[in-house]
């Protein structure tokens, strides 16, 4: 039974070796390759901006490839609603390509077949059998739900600091119309001046408009892809301006408003907050110290006059 053990962690451990020296592999490839292209020709001059940005760009293509042929299997295997969430999560944190979920799928197998070897090293170490139990449960945790706590992370970071930009960015579309620019213009002008997943949104959403998308269809895209309701709120506006006919100007003098209103009023909320999130790090970190270094003096004295 041990040796059947040792086999099949051997065996995972070795697949998952592969797997990171493949990608390492073509990575290498990738740079050489892209470098050699870009040196070569009658002058023999380093790669500058362009040449660099080509490496990058085959690089990530052949890494997608990797990806993309090592995931296909896990598609068929996981179940389509952790898929789905899956897919969902990284949307949400920025990563709404095909070729991002094979590479979280990539990374949660690796991730998986690194616990085997983290239980034999644990188990061959020389540590105590209490602290080899925490070792391995602490491994067990980081690899387990390490990526995708990463990736809940990553999503509600872009999405407060959406909630952040949107109040400026509406504020700018504002000034931008009512000084006599076009919808579209103020929108490129905003995005522009301003710089995050927002405004990274927003000339997504233009670059669709400009390839025939339709506008409404555009802007429920961006909803899609952030899912803030002070941002919903504000495309929903948009899009009955633009089916109603309604002055664009007066809708976004309102919202600037409202969005000021719900922004504080979040603030608030994550104050009120703060004393319960507070309460657990205060009674079990914060008030044993506390009591040992008040009460702790006080023990050791009556300890030698009493007792002794």
């Amino acid at each position: 039974m041990a040796r059947m053990i040792v086999v099949a962690v051997t065996v995972t451990a070795a697949l998952a070796v592969a797997v990171l020296l493949r990608l390492a592999t073509m990575r290498r490839r990738a740079v050489v390759s892209t470098l050699k292209a870009a040196t070569s020709g009658p002058r023999r001059r380093s790669p500058g901006p362009d040449g660099a940005r080509r490496a990058r760009r085959y690089l990530v293509v052949r890494v997608d490839a990797a990806a993309s042929a090592a995931a296909r299997p896990l598609r068929r295997l996981l179940p389509a609603t952790y898929l789905a969430s899956t897919r969902r999560r990284l949307t949400l944190g920025g990563r709404d390509r095909v070729a991002d979920l094979d590479r979280f799928l990539v990374e949660r197998m690796v991730s998986a077949c690194l616990v085997p070897c983290a239980f034999v090293i644990t188990r061959l170490s020389p540590l105590p059998q209490v602290d080899r139990l925490l070792v391995f449960l602490a491994a067990l945790v980081l690899l387990g739900l390490g990526p995708e706590a990463l990736v809940n992370r990553r999503a509600s970071a872009r999405q407060e600091r959406i909630r952040h930009d949107l109040p400026a960015l509406v504020e700018l579309l504002m000034i931008g119309v009512e000084a006599g620019l076009g919808f579209d213009q103020a929108i490129r002008r905003a995005s522009h001046r301003a710089a995050g997943p927002l405004a990274d949104e927003f000339s997504r959403f233009l670059g669709e408009v400009r390839m025939g998308v339709a506008r409404r269809d555009a802007l429920e895209g961006v909803d899609t892809r952030t899912d803030v309701a002070e941002l919903r709120s504000f495309l929903m506006a948009l899009v009955q301006a633009e089916t109603f006919g309604v002055s664009v100007g007066s809708i976004l003098r309102g919202q600037a408003e409202e969005i000021r209103i719900a922004q504080r009023q979040h603030v608030q909320e994550l104050a009120q907050k703060a004393p319960v999130k507070m309460l657990f790090p205060l009674v079990f970190c914060v008030l044993p110290s506390l009591f040992v270094v008040v009460v702790g003096p006080a023990a050791i004295e009556i300890y030698r006059t009493i007792v002794r």
